[in-house]
């Protein structure tokens, strides 16, 4: 793509408002993939670089999580909200149980979306993510210290975020050119409150699917970055053994694959998602 498609702020009921980028598919029967995007990223920023192939094949939908970007936002960030955010997006749009596809924290909010709804759901591609974080004593140790950290400063976390918001640039109505990717990037980078994404890691932290992710039944991809230094590997593989029935497939790329090395990420991530479409 040689410009950014736009998208509009769509009122998911009872929830709130968030951007969503809706692109039909090449047929009207074609799968629906929605994308869900990592932390201290928008889902602009996230898939550009995948939306092109995905389009060949999927109607893809993305939008901006809780808190992130033009996200929703709320007294608290809550994982299971935005779980339930991803199926709402899907019923609104009327997407046909989906394939949720989520990288980094957007594989966490897919695992855990599939757990809550799983009638809901028709597949799963999870790339550069985890299912647990505090395994090792030195992560236990980091993240109990950085939760009472980010709770003694929930509130001034919240007001400082909504402050950013309302700082943010307004949004275009029609497509526009990218320009130098690299001005492009970093307006979309900024549209995310530091200030919110302590509170996310806080809360990411806690995540743990050991008691249910062989429970998972959907079709399932995982896409492990080989080279990532954010998500131990070993991880991701453990993961992938869990779910019963889920496809590994291996990009030699680091935890910023998705946009920083597309050129290997999004073949093999096309690639996973067209295994859970002929499964689905």
């Amino acid at each position: 793509m040689t410009e950014v498609p736009a998208g509009s702020m769509v009122e998911l009921p009872g929830r709130g408002s968030t951007y969503v980028v809706d692109l039909p598919g090449p047929a009207a029967d074609s799968p629906s993939v929605l994308l869900l995007h990592g932390m201290a990223t928008t889902a602009m920023l996230n898939w550009f670089p995948s939306l092109r192939e995905l389009n060949e094949h999927f109607r893809v939908v993305l939008f901006d999580q809780r808190w992130h970007g033009h996200g929703i936002r709320s007294e608290r960030f809550d994982l299971d909200d935005l779980a339930d955010d991803a199926i709402a997006v899907g019923e609104v749009l009327g997407l046909d149980r989906p394939i949720l596809a989520g990288y980094s924290m957007g594989g966490i909010i897919a695992q855990l979306a599939a757990h809550r709804h799983p009638d809901k759901v028709g597949g799963l591609v999870l790339a550069a993510t985890t299912y647990r974080f505090q395994e090792t004593r030195r992560e236990r140790a980091f993240h109990r210290g950085w939760g009472v950290v980010a709770a003694s400063l929930a509130e001034m976390s919240m007001r400082r975020a909504e402050l950013h918001r309302d700082k943010m640039p307004v949004l275009p109505e029609s497509s526009w050119p990218v320009g130098r990717m690299d001005r492009w990037a970093m307006s979309e980078m900024r549209s995310t409150s530091g200030w919110a994404l302590a509170q996310a890691l806080a809360v990411l932290g806690r995540f743990d699917a050991s008691e249910w992710l062989g429970s998972l039944k959907v079709p399932t991809a995982v896409v492990i970055t080989t080279r990532d230094r954010a998500l131990p590997v070993h991880r991701q593989l453990e993961m992938a053994k869990l779910i019963p029935g889920a496809e590994i497939f291996l990009a030699k790329a680091g935890h910023a694959a998705c946009a920083l090395e597309a050129d290997v990420f999004v073949p093999i991530f096309l690639e996973a998602c067209l295994a859970v479409a002929e499964r689905r």
